[in-house]
């Protein structure tokens, strides 16, 4: 394949999934300048090894290339910092550029509680263990199906169906433990 052919190729086939490879890895690795970097790592590696892609169905095999090196960048950063912490807020968040006007919705009360809830949602799913956050995200938030999540993960089918049922219980246990803790007051 001629050198320009590939690249318009990639470029149709492989960066109009650049906003779920960012999204992927800023919740694996829970820090938005690693998932930046590790996003540029994963295309690079994709556009070196475009050849390996059978078909057009770019995502998943990008996806998995994504997640590789996610993976490959919290092994570093356990190896250079001994024990590592990757529970760091902010990943995921929305931010409003300075001056930037903001329309608020008809109710503000209604928008703070959705505000809180979704916050609240992303605080538990950073809080599970990793195997079954990228399942419930890969599924809940990008809408990959369940033979994708396989590609990307490389496990299977029967794999990505349990990740996702003790994701989701983990998930609603922790959120059920804090409405349960708001409702008491502690």
């Amino acid at each position: 394949m001629a050198e320009q052919d590939k690249r318009a190729r990639f470029e149709r086939l492989v960066l109009p999934h650049l906003d779920a490879a960012y999204s992927l890895a800023a919740w694996l690795l829970r820090d938005d300048a690693q998932a930046e970097d590790a996003v540029q790592e994963a295309y690079l590696r994709a556009f070196r090894f475009f050849d390996s892609l059978r078909g057009d169905e770019a995502r998943p095999w990008l996806l998995g290339i994504v997640r590789n090196t996610c993976y490959s960048f919290l092994q570093l950063a356990r190896r250079e910092a001994g024990t590592a912490s990757f529970e760091e807020d902010g990943c995921g968040e929305e931010a409003v550029a300075t001056g930037a006007v903001v329309s608020f919705p008809v109710n503000p009360e209604a928008a703070a509680i959705r505000a809180a809830d979704r916050a609240r949602v992303h605080e538990c799913l950073r809080a599970l263990p990793a195997e079954y956050r990228e399942a419930v995200v890969l599924r809940e938030i990008h809408g990959c199906s369940y033979r994708e999540i396989a590609a990307v993960c490389a496990v299977p089918i029967g794999t990505v169906m349990s990740r996702l049922s003790r994701g989701r219980r983990l998930l609603q246990q922790s959120l059920a433990a804090g409405l349960s803790r708001e409702d008491t007051g502690t």
